[in-house]
């Protein structure tokens, strides 16, 4: 099975351009595409399985329902470049300083790649996605009340970081893809994160039977042997107890883990458990701002210069949340890239 070409037919039927409501074949197509492309990353041993793309088609439907709400929501491109930083309110909140942007852009190998192909050089311009890291911190600093300056006053700072610039395409479309794409990876890999959880925690559970059954059995021969004629038997046999007890709720936990992941049924259970809950693990937000440009959060009666703008935040489960943008990257905002035997000459 051509597994890329099964996530761009996905990806393009829920985040390409075209808003229009699918018909009932087209539908019937997108959640066949759905199934087998999450059964092929997650464990292609599920198909052995009878009917199960009828067993997975109600959570399939309401993975596509979340997904296209999530690719209606508007991106709209941030252009890099030194010169918008002074007045591009999201350029200036993500990046310290002008000088940043292009020193940023010179980083990514994939953007010197990408322009490294001749005719994509051509196109001047490529998109591409750019993920951050936000954080939130509440700091005492001065604050400009009217005519007065109140000292030590609790402040919320916003600061960016971690900036990572993924899939340099050549169209606007290319990079909406992309971003369908990773969140339908995401929502594939929980579904296999959950399968491989289990399994190790049936392991752990199994190493654990094995050590108690053997401490036991320690016991019980010194209860039994020479070291019995010297040792307190009431508080030995209390011991066993507690081993007892213990080595048969671990055997519990152990044939109910293995039984969550023995069958190809269970594994489409747990993939049911992510599909029809799929806003649990992925989820775009959009969220407004207004921060000063010392990257200080204000509200909307502060006077002086403001970055206003909206956040695009993509949350992935377990309490990760990246802030999203597509950008373009002009190929004149690239800096002429290092020569490293002049710069060894430098130094000898």
């Amino acid at each position: 099975m051509d597994l890329s070409a099964l996530f761009d037919r996905v990806a393009s039927a829920l985040f390409g351009r075209d808003g229009a409501p699918p018909d009932d074949a087209a539908e019937k197509q997108l959640v066949a595409d759905m199934t087998e492309l999450v059964v092929e990353t997650v464990d292609a041993r599920i198909r052995l399985q009878s009917r199960y793309a009828e067993k997975l088609e109600g959570c399939v439907r309401k993975t596509i329902a979340h997904l296209r709400e999530i690719g209606r929501q508007p991106l709209e491109p941030l252009l890099l470049s030194r010169s918008s930083w002074n007045d591009d309110p999201r350029l200036n909140a993500f990046f310290a300083s002008a000088d940043d942007v292009p020193a940023f852009l010179g980083r990514s190998k994939e953007l010197r790649a990408f322009f490294g192909v001749p005719s994509q050089r051509e196109l001047g311009e490529a998109y591409a996605l750019l993920a951050m890291k936000k954080e939130e911190r509440t700091v005492l600093a001065p604050k400009q009340d009217g005519d007065r300056v109140q000292h030590e006053v609790p402040q919320v700072t916003v600061s960016f970081s971690g900036h990572r610039l993924f899939a340099p395409s050549a169209t606007l479309e290319a990079t909406r893809l992309e971003v369908g794409r990773r969140i339908i990876r995401r929502l594939s890999q929980q579904a296999l994160k959950r399968i491989v959880d289990l399994d190790m925690k049936a392991a752990d559970l199994g190493e654990r039977k094995a050590w108690l059954a053997a401490r036991l059995r320690l016991v019980k021969l010194a209860v039994d042997g020479a070291a019995g004629l010297l040792e307190d038997t009431v508080d030995t046999r209390s011991k066993m107890a507690a081993l007892e007890r213990e080595l048969n709720e671990t055997v519990h936990d152990y044939i109910e883990t293995k039984a969550s992941v023995a069958t190809m049924a269970s594994y489409t259970g747990h993939i049911k458990a992510i599909l029809d809950h799929p806003e649990q693990h992925v989820s775009l937000q959009r969220t407004p701002m207004r921060l000063s440009r010392m990257g200080v959060r204000v509200d909307d009666a502060d006077p002086g210069p403001v970055n206003a703008f909206t956040l695009s935040e993509l949350a992935i489960g377990e309490g990760v949340v990246a802030v999203i943008a597509i950008v373009r990257c002009p190929l004149a905002e690239l800096p002429a890239e290092a020569d490293p035997l002049a710069n060894a000459e430098r130094f000898l």
